[in-house]
């Protein structure tokens, strides 16, 4: 590796040439394949080389001419140096690599898995790359056990379901994978027999051993939790400061939700939710709805002129077979970011599918889950409409190297922590905007009104939950109590939580900073603001935190002195 950088140019190019090599499950993601072989390498050798490379690439920045960057390098040179320090603590904490089991078991299967979402390459070449990364599974796993000597239950117990799916995925999965005219079929199949035959042994010794050796730890601490917010979301603001405004918020959410319902004719909120579930498309239509809504919400924004639509084209399909009966029990999600380099021309967002053999009961309770409210705020604008896809298509062009890629979805979460509060806060600030536009019906509009406690919910649990006050039961008592959550989902967001340290909270953070930028520009240009102009500008520095794009942009409409 480089250490002599000079220029930021010289010094990003090392920064990515190590983040690649080091998690090359990560780079099939973001569309980089020199690495589609590989799994990462999570040994005693393996981990410290890389805390060692990192401080190298920390001690390099710091040999750069500061006063020669662009804006855009400064902010890439401050996020690149962010992500180090992060990265760092998390090798050096227990709550990643040296605690969680599942971390290990989601690299292990999405690093296959990761080789089928797309035709990306010719299907020989993808199945070669799998070959060998599933030959890499059992040695993966061997450190797995060498490294996480105890973990919270549950977190085991999520591993042990992660496990269930990838086994799922490589004996029923595997089969439905149309491998006709590929040579080398044979040691694909043995080899990922190799890999089942690792999952298998990791599965028993999560459930017989790791799971009686528990980790009461939930929460990855004050300090650890104060650095995410200062080094990864970039920041100055506490955790207390972010806490008594998400509750503030919350009163605010319960009293316009409640208000909603009874102008909606509802005893209460949740009376008024139901009835969504009976707003949904026949079966014969269910497939079509999505693109139908995708549509009309496209012509919406279009209409009022509220952003640049970019060409990215996107289709509604169903979840192909060979991933149906793994994909409950692993992240397996409906939108995955497209990769930024060498993706496909049109990319394709995975809706649950109707399967010819469920019963006239089954049907109706899948259409039902998957009502129209459904399709339009989550499936549409939230994901593959003006929320995250067309945020991405924007993050694709941006002269930021760290913003074009940060928002990526990988194994277990984005590629880089910093890209989540623009990320998450631009895709929940894009239902609110729709409802502004009057997109929504008044039942779906009490739908986003939900949607934003349960926002305020995640980010109070957030802090709570990783500062020791609450336990991973009286967080997910929150979801039940506040948000009105089912007790499994409740739980499986406490968990979710208490993996992923200040994650939560970028959604309500990242949704009202842009909030207060939008509403602070339009005070100060008055008559010259335009929404598509304010929107553009945002999003054209890519997956970069809210908080750095705002200062630049304040800066920018600053009057001349």
């Amino acid at each position: 590796m480089r250490t002599d950088a000079r220029t930021a140019a010289d010094w990003l190019d090392a920064f990515f040439d190590a983040y690649y090599a080091r998690r090359p499950v990560n780079a099939t993601f973001i569309g980089v394949h020199e690495y589609d072989d590989r799994l990462p390498d999570y040994s005693d050798a393996g981990t410290g080389d890389t805390l060692s490379e990192m401080r190298e690439l920390l001690r390099a920045s710091e040999s750069i001419d500061a006063t020669a960057l662009t804006p855009v390098e400064a902010v890439d040179l401050q996020l690149a140096r962010g992500e180090l320090r992060t990265q760092i603590r998390e090798f050096e904490s227990l709550h990643f690599q040296r605690g969680n089991p599942s971390l290990y078991i989601g690299e292990a299967v999405f690093g296959a898995i990761s080789l089928f979402l797309t035709d990306y390459a010719p299907l020989q070449e993808r199945v070669d790359a799998a070959t060998r990364r599933l030959a890499a599974v059992p040695k993966l796993l061997s450190q797995a056990k060498a490294n996480v000597r105890a973990a919270p239950a549950a977190w085991t117990e999520r591993a042990l379901r992660e496990c269930r799916g990838a086994l799922a995925f490589l004996s029923d999965g595997v089969a439905r994978l149309d491998l006709d005219g590929i040579s080398g079929g044979r040691a694909f199949q043995a080899t990922t027999g190799v890999a089942a035959a690792a999952i298998d042994d990791f599965d028993h010794w999560l459930g017989s051993e790791l799971l009686h050796r528990t980790d009461a730890r939930a929460g990855c601490g004050e300090a650890m939790f104060a650095s995410y917010l200062h080094d990864g979301h970039h920041i100055d603001r506490d955790a207390e400061d972010i806490l008594a405004c998400a509750e503030t918020e919350l009163e605010r959410a319960e009293r316009d939700l409640h208000e909603a319902s009874v102008r909606a004719g509802a005893r209460d909120p949740q009376a008024a939710l139901d009835r969504l579930r009976d707003v949904h498309p026949p079966v014969e239509a269910y497939y079509e709805r999505y693109q139908e809504i995708w549509d009309a919400m496209r012509d919406v924004a279009l209409a009022h002129d509220v952003v640049t639509w970019p060409e990215l084209p996107i289709r509604f399909v169903p979840r192909p077979a060979w991933a149906r009966s793994a994909a409950p029990d692993l992240y397996f999600l409906f939108y995955r970011s497209p990769a930024v380099y060498a993706r496909p021309p049109i990319h394709e967002l995975l809706v649950t599918p109707i399967d010819a053999a469920m019963s006239p009961a089954e049907r109706d309770a899948l259409l039902r889950a998957n009502h129209d409210a459904v399709i339009k705020l989550n499936h549409v604008v939230h994901h593959g409409g003006v929320g995250h896809h067309v945020q991405n298509a924007h993050a694709f062009r941006s002269p930021s190297r760290i913003g074009r890629v940060a928002a990526v979805d990988c194994a277990s979460r984005i590629a880089m922590f910093c890209g989540g509060t623009m990320a998450e806060g631009w895709a929940c600030y894009a239902t609110g905007l729709m409802a502004e536009l009057g997109a929504l019906t008044p039942l779906e509009t009490i739908a986003e009104l939900h949607a934003r406690v349960r926002m305020c919910v995640r980010a109070i649990v957030d802090v709570l939950l990783h500062h020791g006050r609450i336990t991973l039961e009286q967080a997910a008592a929150w979801f039940v109590e506040r948000a009105g959550m089912a007790r499994e989902q409740a739980r499986a967001e406490a968990v979710k939580i208490s993996m992923f340290p200040a994650t939560a909270l970028m959604y309500l953070v990242g949704t009202d900073a842009i909030r207060e930028l939008r509403r602070d520009l339009s005070a100060r240009l008055g008559p010259e603001f335009r929404l598509r102009d304010f929107h553009d500008r945002l999003l054209a520095w890519g997956s970069v935190p809210v908080s750095l794009v705002a200062a630049e942009m304040s800066r920018e409409t600053q009057p001349a002195a």
